[in-house]
């Protein structure tokens, strides 16, 4: 495929901007819903594939890698050859691979397919990013960020949920069969619908060698590093709640599949709620204080939920009724904030930016799984007996966000509107 070819622009000018998050929303998504839609099957997927126990957290961590590696490679590609060919590559590749994940007969196999749909999804969480940094920046940028987050949080909020209702109908298969269908719509949106947002003239010629030098460029950037890592560590603290998420709902509080989903959906909630304050607040109060406030408030919610969860074991109170709901009122502050990080910590990585945004959103993509896949990894060597160790690593997590946030640039104004550099969408 010739991607050149694939990038000229199909949209007209006037296309309405309110479609915009809506579209990059929907493209998003495709790495949340397939890391969530799969979570209630676990126990299922080990058993007809014949896994060991924790086998199907494994999966989890192949995923995050996929994730990561694919990034950091389609970031560069789409500051080269524009959105939507790398869009369009990645999402055909992520469909045939949840193919292969449905018709898979062993958990080797299973994970290999996993790992290339990972790769392909990566594109999905590159480029819209990428895209919003060409049309807008500044607190234009983070209300836009806040959209996508809405849209792109419909579908996560649902994905659990279906996932364990599916499996009261049929098998684990059918998720992946569903995946690639899901799969299949964005192809078609990417292909007739996506506007291109770079332009030739815009587009950055580096020969692949370059591409070292460019990321080595981003990390000299003190603004840069510091909002990426707040942004890696938000990632950290979620997938520790992903990866702990089936055994401490499922295994310790007794939830079934449909329960969790339902679980998870408040959880999803909630983080879509903040994200939407944040596009309200972020124009009086400024991006930058956000970021400080939210930072602050995930590590008070993980303070106190390690705090409850050593209270609890060493008590040995059991952990139903009012125990569970302090649970999950602690870990709902925390995951919320999550909404409002997000958003501004991207739009502080990309401000100083604009020629290498894909780069430097494929940077931070690639550092959030990088960390995700850490996550997993800790968590599946820890006891699952107790809600400690999820408790303690997303304290860690939150630590390290508000360390972050303190060593940010003083003299850097992530909060200027200016005008976007290209005239793709009107506002």
């Amino acid at each position: 495929m010739n991607i050149n070819s694939t990038t000229k622009a199909i949209y007209s000018p006037s296309l309405p901007s309110r479609w915009m998050p809506v579209i990059l929303g929907i493209l998003t998504a495709v790495g949340p819903v397939s890391t969530d839609i799969y979570l209630p099957a676990f126990p299922q997927l080990e058993k007809g594939l014949h896994g060991l126990p924790g086998s199907a957290q494994f999966t989890l961590s192949v995923w995050f890698v996929g994730l990561a590696i694919g990034q950091i490679t389609l970031g560069p590609l789409s500051d080269r050859f524009g959105r939507r060919g790398p869009m369009l590559i990645g999402t055909v590749i992520y469909t045939l691979s949840s193919i292969g994940c449905a018709m898979a007969p062993n958990i080797v196999v299973f994970s290999v397919f996993r790992f290339f749909a990972s790769l392909g999804a990566s594109a999905s969480l590159v480029v819209p990013s990428a895209a919003v940094r060409d049309i807008v920046r500044g607190n234009m940028a983070s209300k836009m960020m806040s959209q996508l987050v809405l849209i792109m949080g419909i579908v996560p909020i649902l994905a659990p949920t279906l996932g364990g209702l599916v499996l009261h109908v049929t098998t684990w298969r059918a998720i992946f069969w569903a995946s690639a269908v899901y799969g299949m719509v964005c192809i078609f949106m990417i292909w007739r619908v996506l506007p291109e947002t770079l332009i030739v003239e815009k587009r950055v010629f580096l020969p692949i060698s370059a591409f070292l030098g460019r990321y080595i460029t981003l990390c000299k950037d003190r603004g840069f590093i510091s909002h990426s890592v707040i942004s890696g560590f938000s990632a950290f603290v979620s997938f520790t709640y992903l990866s702990a998420a089936p055994a401490v709902f499922m295994h310790l509080f007794g939830l079934t599949p449909a329960q969790f989903g339902m679980m998870f959906g408040l959880f999803a909630v909630g983080m879509i709620g903040a994200s939407q304050l944040n596009g309200m607040l972020v124009s009086r109060v400024g991006s930058r204080k956000l970021l400080s406030l939210s930072t602050f408030l995930a590590m008070v919610g993980t303070l106190i939920l390690t705090i409850l969860a050593i209270i609890v074991e060493l008590e040995q109170i059991p952990l139903h009724g009012g125990v569970m709901i302090a649970f999950v009122v602690f870990l709902l502050l925390t995951l919320a904030t999550t909404g409002m990080i997000g958003p501004n910590a991207m739009v502080g990585a990309l401000a100083n930016h604009p020629r290498f945004a894909g780069s430097a959103a494929a940077f931070i993509g690639t550092l959030q799984y990088v960390l995700g896949a850490v996550a997993g990894f800790i968590i599946g060597k820890l006891p699952v007996h107790s809600v400690i160790p999820m408790a303690v690593t997303m304290l860690l997590g939150s630590i390290a966000m508000v360390i972050a946030a303190r060593l940010r640039p003083l003299n850097m104004d992530i909060d200027n509107d200016e005008e976007p550099e290209l005239g793709v969408i009107s506002h």
